[in-house]
């Protein structure tokens, strides 16, 4: 009967290497962890459930992405000019796949950054940090992107 138990706890012990995509970083499975637990020096924390407030930023920066689709096909309306390449190659080909593969492209890297958001860069800095520093970035384009939408109202 104690070998019984100790099979139990084997099987939901999961303390080992974590692997790069698992079911609980995807959500596939429900698992306990919302915070690191006694991580390695220099090594990789996962967690099974994400903050209110990271979710929050996730979306944030999805909806942003979008925002920034719709805001750079009005000023490529009013007379503007697509900067980068690789989104002007996908512009040619017809603005749904832009917006699509866009949004497509920042849902991926949001995950990405999600699953690894306790992954230490640099020393310091962790990869939650690149997500708050990528909400600001799009905070910032929106922003001047408006303002050009005013400039060619007023010109």
């Amino acid at each position: 009967m104690v070998s019984d138990v100790a099979t139990c706890r084997r099987q939901d012990d999961r303390r080992g290497v974590t692997p790069f995509l698992c079911a609980y970083h995807l959500g596939l499975k429900e698992g306990k962890r919302a915070n690191e637990r006694r991580a390695i020096r220099g090594a990789a924390a996962y967690v099974d459930r994400y903050t209110g407030c990271m979710m929050l930023c996730a979306m944030t920066i999805i909806l942003l992405s979008g925002m920034d689709a719709m805001l750079t096909l009005r000023i490529l309306a009013a007379g503007g000019e697509e900067l980068n390449w690789f989104m002007a190659v996908l512009l040619e080909q017809g603005t749904e796949q832009f917006v699509l593969f866009k949004i497509a492209l920042t849902v991926l890297a949001v995950l990405l950054l999600a699953i690894h958001q306790n992954v230490v860069l640099l020393g310091k800095m962790r990869v939650k940090h690149i997500k708050y520093l990528t909400l600001l970035g799009y905070s910032a384009l929106i922003s001047y992107e408006l303002y050009l939408l005013e400039l060619a109202a007023l010109g």
